[in-house]
């Protein structure tokens, strides 16, 4: 299934990925190069009108990173319509992604057996 989207999107996210946070890096170091079960996941995706932190379009999967600049409510809408169009969204802070990684693989990996 092909995403729809627009040219300022992909710059934003372009540019995001450019500038990615220190949770960022960590999170991306353990899912690049299908190094998570062989699972290929790519960052800053636009999925309609958001981009995402990163995702796993075969299995309908996004991993948000949060950090202390989140709008809870933003994220709630963001997560229904997602979740509207097939994706399942999992959210850690970047505290946990940094000081807690084994917790965000066995979430990631339970996810992703789920199917």
């Amino acid at each position: 299934m092909r995403m729809q989207t627009t040219k300022k999107g992909t710059s934003h996210a372009r540019q995001m990925r450019r500038n990615p946070t220190l949770a960022e890096r960590r999170l991306w170091a353990m899912l690049r190069d299908r190094r998570l079960l062989g699972l290929k996941f790519r960052r800053q995706v636009q999925i309609g009108p958001f981009i995402v932190d990163f995702a796993c379009l075969a299995l309908r999967l996004i991993i948000e990173a949060d950090g202390a600049a989140h709008d809870v409510n933003r994220d709630r809408e963001r997560d229904d319509w997602l979740e509207s169009q097939g994706f399942r969204v999992l959210r850690f802070s970047n505290g946990s992604i940094i000081d807690r990684p084994g917790e965000l693989i066995s979430a990631v990996l339970a996810a992703a057996q789920q199917g």
